[in-house]
Order: structure tokens, then sequence, then C-alpha cells
């Protein structure tokens, strides 16, 4: 499992630094937060645009006794008369990794829909995201939680 998330990570990042953009930013590295129902996971987020609509996104999010790798596809477009803002729809797969206190460790495996907004300020390389970001669990016990929310703190690089 290791050696296959190296493998993606190292072609996502070969691809990164080989592409051209015209986006608001080409490449971002930042602070994503998941809230909502249950717990709240925090960790590193990398989001890169392929396109001017064309975005990857993945993340790296802990909280007590649980990993969470996850990598997203969005298509992003500006709001007219909003400079600096752009609306978002995505999806992507997750793996949650759970060290249960009573033993018993499990591999989850999800599928995250995202429908957002992101600020990226004009005038510094910074950016803000929102998101609706519902957890469908595919994977021990199926379940859909629709109640779940990320933001993100990025820094932006062009």
């Amino acid at each position: 499992m290791k050696k296959l998330f190296l493998y993606i990570l190292t072609v996502f990042l070969f691809t990164v630094a080989t592409q051209q953009v015209h986006a608001q930013y080409k490449t971002a590295l930042g602070l994503g937060i998941d809230v909502g129902n249950g717990d709240t996971y925090v960790g590193p987020q990398l989001k890169h645009f392929f396109s001017r609509k064309d975005a990857g996104n993945v993340q790296v999010l802990f909280a007590d006794h649980v990993v969470v790798l996850g990598a997203d596809y969005s298509y992003n477009a500006p709001i007219q008369g909003a400079r600096g803002l752009d609306w978002y729809v995505g999806v992507g797969p997750q793996l949650s990794f759970v060290d249960h206190p009573y033993g018993g460790d499990k591999t989850y495996v999800a599928i995250r829909p995202a429908l957002g907004l992101e600020y990226k300020i004009p005038s510094a390389p910074l950016a803000f995201h929102f998101d609706w970001k519902p957890w469908w669990n595919l994977t021990n016990h199926s379940d859909f939680e629709g109640g779940r929310f990320s933001i993100g703190f990025k820094y932006t690089f062009n």
C-alpha cells in the first residue's frame, strides 16, 4: 500500500512540475480542516491547476487514532464580478486508516464529492476555501455522512 501511494504521489508531483497553467495560481500548499458530524480532521493539503478549470488536490488528514489520505479532481470557474472568487465541484477517493483503541484496526474506502467556494486574495499569495464535502463510506458497514465540511488555508505559488 505504501509503495502504491508513493508511486502515485511521485507521478502527481512530476505532472505538477511539467504543466503550464493560466489559473489564478498554479499550485498551493496549505492546511485543510474537515469538520462536521463526528471527528475533526486536520492536515496538509496540496492543490494544483492542470488548466484554468481543472485541478487536483491531495491531502493527509489526522484525528485521534485516524489517518486519512485523499485525492480529488475539481472543476473550477470564476464568479463574474467577484475578482478572486471561484466556485468548484469535484469528487475523489479517500482511504482512512483507523487504529481502534480496543483492537481491530480497519481501513475504510470512501468517495467524497465536493461543492465549494475558493477565494484567492488578488494582492497576496493566499487563498481560502469552504466546501460541503459529504463522506460516503463504501466499506465496513457502508454509510453516508451528509453533514461534513472542509475549510482550507493555502499559500499560493504562481
